[in-house]
């Protein structure tokens, strides 16, 4: 199944926060497919529905080694975050070939609504947790390098223009 294009940083869908979902329809989870398709093409362990210019709060994590294990989120919030935190090199298919090392809280229990609709609360650590928070950046409007120093944000946006060309 085909996807929607990644949007291209600088577009500003990328900038604007995700509009709340109210509830979970063969629409979303049509969405979520596409969504599940495009992430499994980059390849990644996450994907926000912002990220294909859907505005709405819609995540899928898949972080597991054998892959099919995607959780499909609407609405996520984290709940709670660990004071223990891990480095993880990130990246984002919205700005190609530069990636930057970011640390963030190790284990998050996040709040979602489920694929049934269902409001559920759960714990992500490792891996998972990192591409969750990643996620909920981006239905917030951020970047993975907003977390970044202006020096080091600036540095990595001058390599991903001259990549570009």
């Amino acid at each position: 199944m085909p996807h929607r294009p990644f949007l291209m940083w600088p577009h500003k869908g990328l900038r604007t926060p995700a509009d709340p979902v109210g509830e979970i329809t063969d629409d979303i989870r049509a969405i979520w497919d596409e969504m599940i398709t495009a992430m499994e093409e980059m390849p990644g362990v996450g994907l926000a529905a912002v990220q294909l210019g859907i505005p709405l709060r819609l995540a899928v994590v898949d972080a597991s080694n054998e892959r099919g294990r995607a959780v499909r989120m609407a609405n996520p919030e984290v709940l709670h975050a660990s004071i223990e935190f891990r480095d993880h090199e990130e990246a984002s298919p919205n700005l190609p070939g530069v990636s930057a090392k970011i640390s963030r809280p190790r284990a998050v229990t996040v709040r979602f609504l489920n694929e049934a609709g269902e409001q559920e609360d759960r714990d992500f650590v490792g891996l998972w947790a990192t591409s969750v928070q990643h996620q909920i950046d981006h239905l917030n409007g951020q970047m993975y390098f907003d977390h970044l120093s202006k020096t080091k944000r600036d540095m990595l946006l001058r390599k991903a223009k001259k990549l570009k060309g």
